[in-house]
């Protein structure tokens, strides 16, 4: 499956439509142009099936947690919390399957810091206030940073500046995601909804293609 135009394309729209303090849309959209340019990757439709199936839960959790936390509803935020939390011990268990536990114990901390940044803004933004959202927003930052070098050192087909696109995207959408969950646009957040699951794909087959180049064997 020859992913690339399809990744090209949906990062640069989907990164131009993102609002938040991380400039994402110049970024992503060299990261990806670059990541394009490459040959095409083995065709790995299980390993892509199942790492969009993970990203996508990190944002159904992540939405569930922004909505109970507007609703006021603890029982709900809470049980949100935990799944997001149980995702990621999934998605760094994929990691450990292929470059092994330590590595997947390094990941599962990265998207810890990802999730309490996230948390924290989600909470910030409910509270209104403003200086715990910059902070967030400062975490959010540097975590995107760490990634991105992290994934880059263990797979040199994912080139630290396109992982950092990627990602720094995906924080723009869970800021204006959040935003506009705060203030109950339903119609903002429903079309936010939309490119953030999108985007979802684009982050699950770039990594899934860098994965079956690295390890056609494994990963077919």
């Amino acid at each position: 499956m020859n992913t690339r135009p399809y990744l090209l394309a949906a990062a640069i729209a989907l990164c131009g439509a993102a609002s938040g303090s991380i400039q994402a849309a110049p970024v992503a959209a060299h990261a990806m142009a670059a990541m394009a340019a490459s040959d095409q990757a083995p065709a790995a439709p299980k390993l892509h099936a199942a790492l969009r199936a993970l990203w996508h839960g990190h944002v159904v959790h992540t939405r569930d947690y922004a909505l109970a936390v507007h609703a006021h509803d603890a029982g709900r935020a809470k049980a949100a919390a935990d799944a997001v939390v149980a995702n990621a011990k999934q998605l760094a268990d994929a990691v450990a399957g292929f470059y092994g536990k330590p590595a997947g114990e390094r990941m599962l901390q990265l998207l810890a810091g990802h999730w309490g940044g996230v948390k924290a803004l989600t909470d910030a933004r409910a509270a209104d206030d403003a200086g715990a959202q910059r902070r967030a927003m400062d975490d959010l930052d540097a975590n995107v940073a760490a990634i991105a070098k992290f994934l880059s050192g263990a797979n040199p087909n994912l080139p630290e500046n396109a992982v950092q696109g990627l990602l720094a995207a995906h924080v723009a959408h869970h800021a204006t995601q959040i935003q506009q969950i705060m203030a109950g646009d339903t119609k903002g957040e429903q079309a936010t909804w939309a490119a953030m699951q999108r985007h979802m794909n684009v982050i699950a087959d770039a990594l899934a293609d860098a994965i079956a180049r690295q390890f056609p064997a494994k990963a077919g």
